[in-house]
């Protein structure tokens, strides 16, 4: 199998020194290595499972990998629905800790907004789990909507959404 190489995408004058391209199979180790330690939440080790190969293989074309000079600095991994034409999912987004606060994970969801709606997509979805407050709070102030079956730790979630015991909060933003 041969990879392809990642091309690099507009540069953004609000980060400068920051290098945005799309990704390529080989980042695939990269991004698994970063997650434990940028998530600092308990069983984060087993996040890893939820970003498989694939996602580089099959969504580059709608996903962005971050770089600068102390190597990786953020990753979104987004797609346009196969089976809802005007719907884009984001899959998983991380920033590097000593970025957040940058702005640069709201960027990352604005280029992907401005891609998607380019597209004919006319809503994003994205998920989280009920204890990510961050990621909740995240969410709400990029325009999302919660929503939910039930309450679980006093925000709107999806009981058993992703199995047993795997609850989610599910977010719904239009374009």
């Amino acid at each position: 199998m041969t990879e392809s190489v990642a091309p690099s995408l507009e540069p953004d004058p609000a980060h400068a020194g920051l290098r945005f391209r799309r990704p390529a199979v080989h980042d695939h180790a990269r991004v698994l290595a970063v997650i434990p330690g940028w998530w600092n939440l308990p069983g984060t080790a087993d996040l890893g499972r939820l970003l498989p190969r694939l996602f580089f293989q099959h969504f580059a074309d709608t996903s962005t990998i971050v770089e600068d000079e102390d190597g990786l600095a953020g990753f979104l991994i987004g797609f346009r629905s196969a089976s809802q034409p005007g719907v884009a999912y984001i899959h998983f987004v991380g920033v590097r800790p000593d970025l957040r606060t940058s702005g640069l994970a709201r960027t990352l969801y604005e280029r992907f907004f401005d891609a998607m709606r380019a597209s004919g997509c006319r809503r994003v979805d994205a998920i989280t789990g009920p204890r990510n407050v961050g990621s909740q709070r995240f969410h709400r102030a990029m325009g999302f909507e919660a929503t939910g079956d039930t309450e679980i730790e006093g925000v709107p979630s999806w009981r058993d959404y992703d199995g047993p015991g795997e609850h989610r909060v599910a977010f719904t933003r239009r374009l």
